[in-house]
């Protein structure tokens, strides 16, 4: 009698904190839910987790009226601004149990419990294409911050993980890896729903297309693309489309011009989310040469709408790419031509393969995973 009466309070513990717990107050900066990359993922989260407060620009939360409390909070990323207007009277009458920041830049002042997500340390790894040196200092110090003052650290990505162990001295049992996922508006789509996106874009119909989402950042490179691009040696026969907002309005690159590639190049700019999808579905080959990413989002983008990919074999994208993809050194343009040479025509291949890796990604776990941490905290 005595050690039932003792075990069952036990287990009757251990039962419960496995069961979500609907009063947990979740906050989370949502500033950068507009933006592509980081916003992607906060769009998501935002309706999955179960978020109770969201601080951000009232405008960008009106469609997210599943949480009860919206805080305004308008102010740019990163630097010493975001820290005087961080609304921190509003965010203490709250009283939430736990604050969510997206990436790295976390309230300096903020006393309670705070769980970080972490996406990537280009900053770190490349402080060469940082504009000035105390940019890199400044994020040398926030990361160092957010290792010493975050009760949990997020990480998208296992490499993510090993390159904040590399710089910082953090116990590893304080990082959880939870990888982002992939929406479901990426699917396949027949010839016919994409067939616009020729004339609208100016886009040849006898041609191979190769496709780049993204921006133009060092990290990216584009240039290392151009000159593999370049040293195909049936070029002629494709066409390089470039798509992102950094390509708006953007003459060809002079390196387009002295490669000699730039009748080869389309530069379609900011596209709708249904063009976006149509673009990957339109595409014979997707193609991602950084020197690094920090979990490589199009990778997935693309794969679920049934379109190979060749990409840089670095951080974090063999673990996106998984076997499915084609890699090349993203340093050398000879690899980079000769691997879109021998993937330009895999295009319908290997769909079941690309089908059970891509249902490894969704958002759905992703969230579960992340209010899981809370509930740990």
């Amino acid at each position: 009698m005595y050690f039932s009466q003792k075990i069952k309070p036990y287990f009757a513990k251990k039962m419960k904190s496995n069961v979500p717990n609907p009063n947990l107050k979740i906050a989370i900066d949502a500033r950068m839910v507009s933006r592509s990359g980081i916003g992607t993922c906060i769009q998501h989260w935002l309706k999955d987790v179960g978020y109770k407060i969201a601080l951000g620009d009232p405008k960008d939360l009106e469609a997210y009226k599943m949480i009860p409390k919206h805080i305004p909070f308008i102010s740019s990323i990163y630097g010493y601004k975001e820290q005087l207007k961080f609304p921190y009277r509003a965010l203490y009458r709250e009283k939430p149990d736990i604050l969510h920041i997206p990436h790295c830049n976390v309230p300096l002042f903020y006393r309670g419990k705070m769980m970080v997500t972490i996406h990537d340390l280009t900053h770190l790894i490349y402080p060469q294409f940082l504009p000035f040196k105390l940019v890199h200092l400044y994020f040398k110090f926030i990361f160092w911050f957010v290792s010493k003052r975050a009760d949990r650290i997020i990480t998208v990505s296992e490499s993510t993980k090993r390159d904040l162990l590399r710089f910082y001295k953090i116990d590893e049992s304080k990082i959880t890896v939870i990888p982002s996922g992939v929406g479901k508006e990426f699917v396949r789509k027949s010839p016919e729903e994409y067939d616009y996106l020729y004339e609208k874009y100016g886009i040849p119909r006898d041609k191979k297309i190769l496709l780049y989402v993204g921006n133009l950042l060092p990290h990216k490179n584009l240039n290392g693309l151009l000159k593999g691009f370049a040293q195909m040696k049936d070029k002629e026969n494709c066409r390089l489309i470039f798509v992102g907002k950094a390509f708006d309005g953007r003459t060809k690159a002079t390196q387009e011009k002295e490669l000699g590639i730039e009748n080869l190049t389309i530069h379609a700019g900011m596209v709708s989310q249904d063009d976006l999808v149509n673009f990957y579905n339109l595409a014979d080959l997707f193609v991602l040469p950084s020197l690094y990413e920090g979990f490589g989002l199009p990778i997935l983008e693309a794969f679920a709408c049934g379109t190979p990919v060749a990409c840089s074999k670095t951080s974090s994208m063999p673990e996106v790419g998984g076997n499915i993809a084609n890699y090349f050194d993203p340093n050398d343009p000879a690899s980079i031509a000769n691997t879109l040479e021998t993937s330009i025509d895999d295009k319908g291949k290997y769909d079941a393969e690309i089908d059970a890796w891509v249902s490894k990604f969704s958002w759905e776990e992703s969230a579960r995973k992340i209010r899981e941490v809370a509930e740990s905290l």
